[in-house]
């Protein structure tokens, strides 16, 4: 605080990562980590189905090797009715290590990850 009182601002750096040419994959990543830093990303089917419902989704991305087909369908068919984007990735461990359902080691490698379905 100064002596009038007024509080200075203080600007922080803003990182921004680099903006070449990114693939799917990059992009799909960068998106679900600033949902989750921002407490806007639904992950597993119940909370993906209440996001999708309430309308709250852009996007929703699904893994491509789920075991339960009913699962999929439903997914499929709420992100078609509610007119969602859909984006396919391709194991439940990677989409669960980029919606931060993993601890970090000492070298920065995920481990423990638990696999996810959907996340919204």
């Amino acid at each position: 605080m100064s002596e009038s009182g007024e509080v200075a601002a203080v600007e922080t750096p803003v990182i921004i990562p680099e903006t070449g040419a990114m693939d799917l994959t990059t992009a799909t990543k960068l998106v679900l980590k600033k949902a989750l830093i921002h407490d806007g990303l639904a992950r597993g089917l119940h909370e993906a189905v209440k996001a999708l419902e309430r309308r709250a989704g852009l996007v929703c991305v699904l893994a491509g090797n789920c075991d339960e087909p009913s699962y999929v369908r439903l997914i499929e068919a709420l992100c078609k009715e509610l007119q969602v984007n859909l984006i396919k990735v391709n194991d439940q461990m990677e989409l669960g290590e980029w919606c931060g359902l993993c601890k970090y080691d000492e070298e920065g490698n995920p481990r423990n990850v638990v696999k996810c379905s959907c996340a919204v």
